[in-house]
């Protein structure tokens, strides 16, 4: 008895160590991961990779529309798996939107419905870790969406990729055989990104001036958020005063339409570089009232540079520039000839260039 009881038990024993040592063998269709960042938003899709091989696919390996049930599943129509083996799964680190339509942050069992004619749906399930969509359950669809197949070059192994990329959105495609189908996906990214600034804030970039500073750039360089993006500006300002953030507060007043209030902080940027002497600070003065579209006192500040620091050669060069946006090519060429007998060679080449333009135009 007792031998039997120790046959038994080596019996379980092996069997189960046998499970559990499964070997790690290449798969037909190979895992894959794809990702693309659009925005702060990161997109991954996980999954696995058949080949065409010669087969028929379209209406065959993957049949037009709903699969019956199978016996070893939940026995119900179910979609494709838009892959191979385990849920094709897509993640997205926010909210977005898919065509249009509202999803959120999440990992979703990627699946779809091919059509011989007409549009495929597309659908994001709640349910991702299944092997396949044999137990695909439409109580768990988060999302459905249709999606547009288009003819393309023969692609022999499915894959995922984007396309059409703009700031806040791209294009999610699958490519296989002869066919590509995609969904286009959205972030609101300003929001994204003025969240994670915000967040940011609070944290270490919070304690010295560049984090604010950085933070109001992004919002005059955007046309966004004056209100805050000033308050950040101050905050800059107050941790250490000099000519970027107060120039950034400078060009968000006059974005904002402040135009008094956005010339006087103009004047205040002015006298601050005046009152420290350098180069550097004046000349980006120069460029401040240069963008703003003030090319006269821009000239003024320039010429006041050259005569503060008549041994740089870049003072030149910057005064050169504001006549030449004033279309006196005279005076232009004349400091660009000054600047260029001063230049270090790393920039003699681009001075000569835009001589050359300046006295073909004369």
């Amino acid at each position: 008895m007792q031998i039997k009881a120790l046959i038994l038990a080596l019996v379980f024993g092996l069997s189960s160590l046998l499970v559990a040592q499964n070997l790690q063998l290449p798969r037909a269709s190979q895992h894959a991961k794809v990702q693309q960042r659009v925005g702060l938003t990161e997109i991954t899709i996980d999954y696995h990779r058949p080949g065409v091989r010669e087969r028929a696919i379209w209406g065959q390996i993957v049949p037009y529309g709903m699969s019956p049930g199978a016996p070893f599943g939940s026995g119900n129509p179910f979609p494709w798996r838009a892959g191979a083996n385990e849920n094709t799964t897509i993640s997205f680190s926010t909210d977005v939107m898919v065509q249009g339509k509202a999803l959120k942050a999440g990992t979703y069992g990627l699946h779809m419905v091919a059509q011989e004619s007409g549009d495929w749906t597309v659908i994001f399930s709640h349910e991702n870790a299944s092997w396949g969509s044999f137990f695909y359950d439409d109580s768990r669809d988060a999302l459905r969406v249709s999606a547009k197949p288009q003819s393309a070059g023969h692609q022999e192994w499915l894959m995922y990729g984007f396309d059409e990329m703009t700031p806040n959105s791209a294009n999610v495609y699958l490519h296989w055989e002869k066919m590509k189908v995609s969904f286009k996906v959205e972030v609101d990214h300003h929001e994204i990104v003025l969240a994670s600034i915000r967040s940011q804030l609070t944290s270490l970039p919070g304690f010295g001036w560049q984090g604010p500073l950085q933070a109001a750039n992004y919002c005059l360089q955007n046309n966004i958020n004056h209100d805050e993006a000033i308050g950040w500006a101050d905050r800059s300002i107050n941790n250490t005063r000099n000519v970027n953030n107060m120039g950034v507060k400078a060009r968000l007043l006059a974005q904002k339409g402040e135009a008094t209030a956005a010339g006087r902080a103009m004047e205040d940027v002015f006298q601050f570089a005046k009152d420290s002497g350098v180069e550097a600070d004046m000349n980006a003065v120069g460029y401040l009232f240069l963008q703003s579209g003030n090319t006269d006192r821009a000239i003024e500040v320039f010429k006041y540079n050259v005569k503060k620091h008549p041994d740089a050669w870049n003072v030149y060069d910057s005064l050169a520039e504001g006549y030449d946006q004033k279309g006196e090519r005279k005076k232009a060429i004349k400091n660009y000839k000054t600047a260029l007998k001063m230049a270090p060679a790393n920039q003699k080449g681009r001075i000569e260039g835009i001589l050359s333009r300046l006295e073909s135009q004369s």
